[in-house]
């Protein structure tokens, strides 16, 4: 473990050495046969299907969970999986969602795939990742993913063998005896070969039967978030796994730790960032429920279950802090050192709240699925700008830049001076960070960097702050959703002409779609018709807009193009509005301005007598910012 609390500290881990000198192995087998070797009895995993604090828990050694990701990674081989052939897994949370994540980028590439996505879209991904291999639940009540995953494979006719995984074998009687009775039907329209995954694991080695070649490959592909038409699908390679671990493992986690993670493992913050560091640094990792933040009294028994593992480290989303903050601590946990957040900006009010209740700070990060995952984070034991994103992390270097659509870098942007958040490290795959060549065109800021598409600046101390986005993208509770998906659906509307979807603050998520319409001219369409139509049009139910308006004119560019800085102005001040109405506060915003340093900011002005603490209070659980009018 480095000191991380500084800058320097930072420096110090790079100068000690370069990165390609430092002893790490190279493959994900490597790193798990080693990890194996330093700590296999310790406990890797503990998962519990329940919530409750007293539950049953299915706890996996690091041997074990060697042993059966062997087994896994085998039966993937027998499948006809090589190293460029792609296992594709569309699972809640579960030990054998690991198994098939390890096992597949051992034999393989894995995909993990969302299960909140509809079946078109996951049959989208399935024909571009050309996966010959799908792992899913066989059908269960209460979850539709079988079904899913049946409808999906039926479009996807690459997919020559589907193996289920029954969650029944978690529970105990009677529930256990209840389910065969009341499992949902599944009738299967597909050509592929199903089979049960644990019985067929049952029959492999646990030694590898094939050479683990020792070169660096990809391992691994993860879909973009909200997905309209042809996925983005970006490319892992084994180098940039090896950078996350590392850093988990280097700077934040050791063997002795205990890190509770209730986010799904489809998520790259989970499996690139939390998992990766867990594989490297031998730690033990909690995993309660299938759904994780999402199951059945979760949020209820969090405490309880901190306590009940005495979790050292918390991984967490703002939406997870929000929901957390409405309950008590009714627990024990002095054990916990550090909350760690990422995905989507923290509002200052909820990291105030959140320390408060449980005398713990929230370290953010920021990161992004086309990085492998980590940029920055804030210092653990150092100086925290609440706000910003950190420090970029070691090995890890952050231009701030403007760049023409070649990536030909026009300017580099001085300190406090908005831009481009360019980034190189480890984790970027440079010219193939898709695997769609023609979308690799213009992404690399001089050859070199990332172009994140995240407007940015970096501080005097070498903070880095994010202060808004130069692509379109909504992120609602650190799930992101193209504006496209809405604009295309609502636009199918005979009397639309216009259509502009952005993100309105929403003091829980972070971010809502809501949607801007300019009508035909002589048509008539009321909000209520446009919800409806909306529902009916748009598939992803994340990117269904939480408010529609009707507007005259869409303000547009010189080219025609809809002008969307305006169209979010115009949503910060109807949200912070409201809020400020429903609060009580006799305030309003007067205007929203692009401030160079800051992003778009709310301007307040009283109209009364006011509390200017309170008013703090109420829009410190917005993200952008606000200040007073003189």
């Amino acid at each position: 473990m480095y000191p991380f609390n500084s800058v320097a500290d930072r420096d110090a881990v790079v100068n000690e050495m370069p990165w390609d000198k430092r002893d790490k192995p190279v493959t994900i087998y490597g790193r798990l046969k080693r990890t194996a070797e330093e700590h296999g009895s310790r406990p890797a995993v503990s998962y519990q299907i329940t919530s409750g604090p007293t539950d049953p828990v299915e706890m996996v050694t690091w041997q074990e969970m060697h042993d059966r990701s062997v087994q896994a990674a085998n039966l993937f081989r027998s499948l006809g999986v090589g190293e460029k052939d792609v296992v594709a897994y569309l699972l809640p949370n579960a030990n054998e969602t690991f198994y098939a994540l390890l096992g597949g980028s051992i034999a393989g590439v894995v995909n993990p795939i969302n299960p909140l996505l509809d079946a078109e879209q996951v049959a989208g991904i399935l024909r571009e990742t050309g996966a010959k291999v799908l792992v899913t639940l066989k059908s269960f009540p209460k979850t539709e993913v079988a079904q899913l995953a049946a409808e999906a494979v039926k479009m996807a006719p690459n997919v020559k063998t589907v193996l289920e995984i029954d969650l029944n074998r978690y529970l105990t009687f009677p529930k256990s005896w209840i389910v065969p009775l009341i499992r949902p039907k599944n009738p299967v329209s597909h050509n592929a070969r199903v089979l049960d995954f644990n019985a067929e694991m049952a029959k492999q080695n646990t030694t590898l039967d094939f050479e683990d070649r020792e070169v660096d490959r990809v391992g691994a592909y993860f879909h973009t978030g909200g997905t309209t038409g042809t996925p983005k699908v970006a490319q892992h390679t084994y180098g940039g796994m090896m950078y996350n671990g590392w850093l988990g493992a280097h700077l934040l986690f050791n063997a002795e730790d205990v890190i509770i993670c209730p986010l799904p493992l489809f998520h790259v913050f989970a499996v690139q960032v939390i998992f990766m560091a867990g594989i490297t640094s031998g730690c033990h990792m909690v995993f309660p429920t299938p759904a994780g933040y999402r199951g059945d009294g979760v949020f209820d028994n969090f405490w309880k279950l901190i306590e009940r593992y005495k979790v050292s480290f918390v991984i967490t989303v703002p939406t997870a802090i929000a929901a957390l903050m409405q309950r008590p601590v009714d627990a024990d946990v002095s054990s916990l050192k550090v909350a760690f957040s990422g995905s989507a900006p923290l509002p200052i009010e909820l990291y105030n709240r959140f320390q408060e209740a449980t005398g713990v700070t929230i370290v953010e990060g920021y990161g992004l699925t086309e990085c492998t995952c980590l940029v920055s984070c804030n210092p653990p034991g150092g100086n925290k700008k609440v706000g910003s994103v950190g420090v970029p992390l070691p090995y890890t270097d952050v231009k701030i830049a403007n760049c023409d659509t070649e990536g030909n870098i026009l300017e580099e942007c001085d300190v406090d001076v908005v831009g481009e958040i360019c980034v190189s490290n480890p984790g970027v795959f440079v010219g193939n960070t898709y695997t769609e060549a023609e979308k690799n065109a213009g992404l690399y800021a001089g050859g070199t960097h990332l172009r994140t598409g995240d407007l940015g600046r970096m501080d005097e101390d070498g903070y880095l702050w994010i202060t808004g986005r130069a692509k379109d993208l909504i992120i609602r509770g650190g799930h992101n959703i193209d504006p496209a998906e809405i604009e295309e659906a609502l636009a199918g509307h005979e009397a639309v002409a216009f259509v502009g979807a952005i993100g309105q603050p929403d003091s829980y998520a972070g971010e809502l779609p809501c949607a801007y319409v300019e009508l035909v001219g002589g048509a008539e369409a009321s909000v209520d018709e446009l919800m409806a139509y909306a529902k009916k049009h748009i598939h992803e139910k994340a990117a269904m807009p939480k408010h529609i308006e009707v507007l005259d004119e869409l303000p547009k560019t010189a080219v025609g193009k809809v002008f969307k800085p305006d169209l979010r102005k115009s949503a910060i001040t109807r949200v912070y509005n409201a809020a400020l109405a429903k609060a009580g506060h006799p305030a309003e915003v007067v205007e929203v301005l692009d401030d160079k340093k800051r992003g778009l900011v709310a301007r307040l002005r009283a109209t009364g007598e006011v509390d200017y603490e309170a008013v703090s209070h109420t829009l410190g659980e917005f993200t952008r910012p606000f200040e007073w009018m003189d």
